[in-house]
Formats: C-alpha cells, sequence, structure tokens
C-alpha cells in the first residue's frame, strides 16, 4: 500500500476542480500540507461544515446555509425588480458589482433542443410562479448572449409579455474594449445599440 494514497487521491479530486489540471493540483496540495495549521486544517474543517449546510434557495435557487437566502428574505430587496440568471455564478458576479439592488430568479441552465433541457427542466415554471405572486413589476433578463441563452430569453419573453415590464442587459462594447480585438457579433450587438451622444 503506497504511503501517499491519500495525497495522490486529494491531487486527483483538486485536479478535477475548474481551473486547476493536475500540475496546479499538486502545487496547491504541496501548498496546503506545507501550510497545514494555518490552510489546511481550517479549510477542511470549513469544506466539512458547508458540505453539511450548503442548499439551494426554495425562492430563488441561490446557494446558502438556509431554506430562503439573505437577499430573498431582505425586505429592502423587494423592490419589484427580479433579475434572471442562468446559474449561481451569475449572480455572484452581479451582486460583486453591487449595481442590481432587487431579486434574483437563478434558471439552473437555459433550454437546449439537442440536451432535451426544456422549461420543466428549469426553473422557469417558478419564474412564472413569482411574476404573479410577489409583486414583481420589471423582470430583467440578464442571461448570457449564447445562441441557448438568447433562445431562453426569448421564451421567457413570450412567457410574460404583456404581464410585466421586461427588460435586458445592454450588449456591445465592454469598458476599455478595442474595437481590434472584438469579435463581428459584438460590434454589430453594439452598433445596433447605439446612443445619441
Amino acid at each position: 500500500m503506497s504511503s501517499t494514497r491519500d495525497i495522490d487521491n486529494l491531487i486527483e479530486l483538486m485536479a478535477k476542480l475548474p481551473g486547476l489540471g493536475p500540475r496546479s493540483a499538486r502545487r496547491a496540495v504541496l501548498h496546503l500540507i506545507r501550510k497545514r495549521a494555518l490552510l489546511l486544517t481550517p479549510l477542511a474543517d470549513l469544506m466539512q461544515t458547508v458540505a453539511a449546510t450548503a442548499r439551494e434557495c426554495l425562492n430563488c435557487g441561490n446557494i446558502g446555509t438556509a431554506d430562503v437566502c439573505d437577499i430573498c428574505d431582505s425586505e429592502k430587496r423587494a423592490n419589484g425588480e427580479l433579475c434572471v440568471v442562468e446559474d449561481v455564478a451569475d449572480l455572484w458576479a452581479m451582486e460583486r458589482s453591487g449595481v442590481f439592488k432587487g431579486r434574483y430568479h437563478v434558471l439552473g441552465g437555459t433550454l437546449s433542443a439537442l440536451d432535451a433541457i426544456g422549461p420543466q427542466e428549469l426553473r422557469i415554471p417558478r419564474l412564472m410562479d413569482r411574476v404573479a405572486t410577489e409583486g414583481i413589476t420589471e423582470v430583467i433578463l440578464a442571461l448570457n448572449a449564447t445562441i441557448d441563452g438568447q433562445t431562453t430569453a426569448h421564451y421567457i419573453a413570450d412567457q410574460l409579455d404583456g404581464r410585466v415590464r421586461l427588460t435586458s442587459l445592454a450588449q456591445g462594447v465592454p469598458i476599455g474594449g478595442e474595437l481590434d480585438y472584438l469579435d463581428d457579433g459584438t460590434i454589430t450587438a453594439a452598433m445596433r445599440a447605439r446612443k445619441a451622444l
């Protein structure tokens, strides 16, 4: 029996994380072992706690440690605005910006005929319920500018047409972006969404 089996298994598991390959995982594990008291032990304890307590918010699909997340629970966030995102990472990105002060709805993916993902496999029925019962006045579709993302946005827009104000995030040239480095689709979207100075 190998004396490094557990360490090898840890490296193998770490290599499965997004952004880490086998070499990066080996460096990370070696660093954690060297800083055992400062990093490894607290990390292991916290991972065990999170594994036992993490759950999806029953209302919006965010990840937290309670049945209803802090955002859904906050009365300050009940301003009638609901931002629809594909996954929790998108919600967290919006929260990092600090620009949105309403509530969210996480779909859990996008519609995809090729992958047999229809509205029932996503949280679209729950979205319709929330719009009907929570006093929602505006739904902001913050979905990725992919074919599946735009298909999903159009489907939701059709379902909610006439029920609430529908908006989407602007698309086009990013701040600090140079035209030479942008793809044709981004330039086209920017031209179509141009505004007066």
